[in-house]
């Protein structure tokens, strides 16, 4: 089954052609960054402006580099929920009208069950149940993956997700937008241990997480620093914030894979990029004998493929809408898109 996939969630815009949930014929992806960079973070207007220049050609080339014509799509999957509701809007009014004219099924799609699917294009033998750790500029989850299309929420974020918190911090040192390949980047050289920076414990929920007084405790060392004339180890800095991070996700991702018995974790999302928590979730996984589904580097950030993969299963599962459908801004990855 060929499905044509579009993502834009957020701030960059994608279109894909997959092979039956597992096989990516093409993922082409237009970033915004630049467009961003100037304001220090994703101006909601500036976004769905950019989506619209791009999806068009963006499906085309997609087609192109799949070897393809319109006539072998056998259905089109979308992004519907959640993310920033005009750039949203802008993939699914564009899918709506791909999938009218082809004459083919609409399959909405849910952008976090993506990220967990894109562990599939990379992992042929991974099959649910499993526990997923998701970690984005948005969004911040652990997930008992018990189907394709059956996902529950064992823990997320009280507040900021890990991806904003790393963003926020590196814009306050100077390392522009986005700052999380940045902020690994500088990490690198430097000292984890030389600043102390909190680890939150939440009530109520072991497995629920919180990073606003992480960012707030590196926001106001900087502020200090400035103020007192005093120069910032700043490779140092990265390096503790990003192992304050690490602590966060990996006791709690490893905790729930452990009682889950399932004997498999995997993880997504842009922030499972950064080379530290990739490091420590696979010794911790190696040390307790779980199989661990690491999303590949180019799939962690936001594209169409893990769409289009999601999409192939919510087909199975007669997951489709029509001309109804409509995006919406949030949405638990437990309830399906409609």
């Amino acid at each position: 089954m060929l499905i044509l996939s579009i993502e834009s969630s957020c701030d960059e815009t994608s279109v894909a052609v997959t092979e039956n949930g597992r096989r990516i014929l093409s993922n082409e992806i237009s970033s915004q960054t630049e467009l961003h960079a100037a304001y220090g973070g994703v101006v909601p207007e500036l976004a769905s402006r950019s989506h619209i220049q791009a999806v068009t050609p963006l499906a085309d080339r997609a087609l192109e580099s799949a070897g393809i014509s319109k006539s072998d799509i056998d259905a089109v999957a979308v992004t519907c929920a959640p993310g920033l509701i005009g750039a949203l809007l802008v993939g699914v009014s564009f899918a709506k009208a791909a999938a009218f004219a082809l004459g083919v099924p609409l399959i909405p799609v849910h952008h976090i069950r993506g990220h967990v699917a894109a562990s599939y294009l990379a992992y042929p033998q991974l099959e649910p149940p499993f526990v997923s750790l998701v970690a984005s500029g948005g969004s911040t989850l652990i997930l008992d993956v018990r189907g394709y299309t059956d996902y529950r929420v064992i823990g997320s974020t009280r507040d900021d997700a890990a991806g904003e918190c790393f963003d926020k911090a590196a814009r306050v040192l100077g390392l522009g937008y986005p700052g999380g390949a940045a902020l690994d980047a500088l990490a690198r050289d430097g000292d984890p241990f030389k600043y102390k920076l909190p680890r939150s414990k939440v009530e109520g929920n072991a497995f629920d997480m919180s990073f606003s007084g992480l960012k707030t405790a590196v926001v106001n060392l900087a502020h200090s620093a400035a103020q007192r004339g005093d120069k910032l180890d700043l490779p140092s800095l990265a390096a503790s914030l990003c192992a304050a991070v690490s602590d966060a996700l990996v006791f709690r991702a490893m905790e729930a894979a452990v009682r889950s018995g399932y004997g498999k974790l995997a993880v997504a999302g842009g922030v499972a990029a950064n080379s530290m928590i990739r490091s420590n979730l696979k010794s911790e996984t190696e040390r307790a004998g779980i199989a661990f589904y690491p999303a590949p580097l180019e799939l962690c950030g936001d594209n169409a493929a893990m769409i289009g993969s999601q999409g192939y299963y919510e087909y199975l599962a007669g997951n489709t809408a029509d001309a109804a459908l409509n995006a919406c801004a949030t949405l638990s990855p437990e309830a399906a898109c409609r």
